[in-house]
C-alpha cells in the first residue's frame, strides 16, 4: 500500500490532507508532538470528519497511524519508506522541520530509494523556496536536492472552523469542515507523476493561485473580521457578518481591489467574469451557518496576517507598486490594529492585545512600518485611517455612517499626488 507522510496532524492535516489521501487508498502515517493525538490514532487507525454545509455528510478517514516528532529515529525511517510526504504546520513551525527532512533524505538517498515529492500546505508565499532554502545548509554540497525532492506549493482554500473544547474532549481526533475539497497545487513542482488522488488539481502558473488565495480569499475572512469588530463587536459568527449587507458590500469591495491586483499582476490568467465568480463562491461560504466559523478565528493573530507577506499588507503592497488604489485595503489594515474580538475563553488572542496596545500608546506608526513593512506613503495612509477611526469610535464601536464616510474620504489619498 502507498503511504502519505503527513507531518502536522491538526485541522488541515486531518480534514484534508489526510482524508483526501485515505479515500484514495494510501496509508496515512501522521507526524505530531501532541501525544494524545498519536495514542488516539494508534489506538483507532481511523477518526471522522463531519462536513458541515449545505449537505452533511460524515466521513470515516482509515488506515491511519502516528509517530512522535520526538522520535526523530523513527521519523528518519518514515521518511525513508513513504511514497509520499505532506506538510501541515504553519509558517513558524515549518523550519523545524528541516533537520529531520535533511536527515531522512540523506538516509533515504544513501538506501537506493527513488526521488520524493513533498506537499507544502502551508498558505505561505514562496513555500518552496523557503523549505529549499532551509535545506541546502543543513546537506552536503554535493548532495542533488533539486533532482531528488520536489518541493510541491498549495493554495489550501478549505475552511475549518476550531474545534468546540467539548468536541475536543469527547474525540480529540474529530474534526468539522466546509464542502469543498479541492487542493489546488504546483504541477511543476513535482518529480515524480502527480499521485492519482480525487481532488488534487495541478497548476502551471501555481504562484498566480497562491497569491489569489491570500489575496482575495485570506484578505476577504481578514476584512470581514475586522470591519465587523469595528461596527458590530458583537457579533461572534462569519456568518452574521456576511448576512450584514453593509458589511458584506464593503468585504466584496477589497476583495475586488485584490482582483484588480491580480489581473495587473498575472495578465491574461485571471479574468473579471471568473473572480467575480471565485468571489461570490467566497462570500458564499464565508456565510456558512452550520460551519460555525468565528471572527476570532479568521482575524487573530496579527503579527503573521498583517505582516508584508501575508493577507492584508501584501495585497495593499502589491496594488502600491502597480499603482492601484486600495483605500479598503488599508482601511482592513487600520482596523485590524484595534481587533481584540474574543475567542472561546472570552479573551482576546494575548499576543493581538499586545500589538493594539502598542499602537494605542506609542501610535501606530512602527507596526505599519516593521510588521506590516509598509511604505512611508502608506504608513501615512494607514496611520490617518487608524487615527479617524479613533476619533470617530463611540463606547468601542465605529457608527457605520463614519465607516462609509471613512470609505469615501480615503479613497481620494489614492489620487496621483495626495499625501
Amino acid at each position: 500500500m502507498k503511504n502519505l507522510l503527513q507531518f502536522g496532524a491538526g485541522n488541515i492535516g486531518r480534514s484534508f490532507i489526510g482524508q483526501l489521501f485515505s479515500r484514495a487508498d494510501y496509508e496515512v502515517v501522521f507526524v505530531d508532538v501532541d501525544q494524545t493525538l498519536i495514542s488516539a490514532f494508534n489506538a483507532r487507525h481511523s477518526y471522522t470528519v463531519e462536513i458541515r454545509d449545505q449537505e452533511n455528510q460524515t466521513i470515516e478517514v482509515k488506515n491511519v497511524r502516528a509517530i512522535s516528532a520526538v522520535d526523530v529515529d523513527s521519523v528518519v525511517r518514515e521518511i525513508a519508506s513513504a511514497s509520499i510526504m505532506g506538510t501541515a504546520v504553519g509558517p513558524a513551525v515549518l523550519p523545524r522541520l528541516f533537520p529531520v527532512l535533511a536527515r531522512g533524505i540523506q538516509e533515504r538517498h544513501a538506501a537506493g530509494a527513488g526521488p520524493i515529492d513533498i506537499i507544502l500546505c502551508e498558505n505561505l508565499r514562496n513555500a518552496a523556496e523557503t523549505v529549499r532554502s532551509g535545506l541546502q545548509p543543513l546537506l552536503p554540497g554535493d548532495f542533488p536536492l533539486a533532482a531528488y525532492m520536489g518541493l510541491v506549493e498549495t493554495s489550501i482554500g478549505k475552511m475549518v472552523p476550531m474545534m468546540p473544547d467539548e468536541v475536543r474532549k469527547h474525540d480529540p481526533l474529530m474534526v468539522f469542515a466546509e464542502a469543498y475539497n479541492t487542493l489546488i497545487l504546483d504541477h511543476k513542482g513535482f518529480i515524480n507523476e502527480v499521485p492519482d488522488v480525487p481532488g488534487l488539481a495541478p497548476k502551471d502558473n501555481m504562484k498566480a493561485y497562491v497569491d489569489r488565495k491570500s489575496f482575495i480569499h485570506n484578505l476577504g475572512h481578514a476584512a470581514l473580521a475586522y470591519y465587523a469588530h469595528l461596527v458590530a463587536p458583537e457579533m461572534t459568527y462569519t456568518y452574521q457578518a456576511v448576512e450584514d449587507p453593509e458589511l458584506r458590500a464593503w468585504v466584496k469591495i477589497a476583495m475586488w481591489e485584490s482582483g484588480r491586483t491580480l489581473m495587473a499582476m498575472y495578465p491574461g490568467e485571471f479574468t473579471q467574469e471568473g473572480l467575480e465568480e471565485h468571489i461570490e463562491d467566497l462570500l458564499q461560504r464565508f456565510g456558512n451557518k452550520v460551519l460555525g466559523d468565528t471572527i476570532h478565528r479568521v482575524g487573530r493573530d496579527l503579527r503573521r496576517k498583517l505582516s508584508a507577506i501575508d493577507r492584508v499588507a501584501g495585497p495593499l503592497i502589491e496594488a502600491e507598486r502597480g499603482g492601484l488604489p486600495a483605500p479598503y485595503t488599508a482601511i482592513a489594515l487600520a482596523a485590524g490594529l484595534y481587533f481584540l474580538a474574543p475567542g472561546s475563553d472570552n479573551k482576546p488572542f494575548q499576543p493581538d492585545a499586545e500589538i493594539v496596545r502598542i499602537c494605542e500608546e506609542q501610535g501606530p506608526e512602527q507596526v505599519i512600518r516593521e510588521i506590516c513593512g509598509q511604505s512611508d506613503r502608506m504608513i501615512r495612509i494607514v496611520t490617518e485611517i487608524y487615527r479617524s477611526i479613533g476619533r470617530e469610535q463611540q463606547n468601542g464601536r465605529l457608527p457605520r455612517q463614519s465607516f462609509g464616510a471613512l470609505g469615501d474620504r480615503i479613497a481620494s489619498f489614492f489620487l496621483p499626488g495626495a499625501l
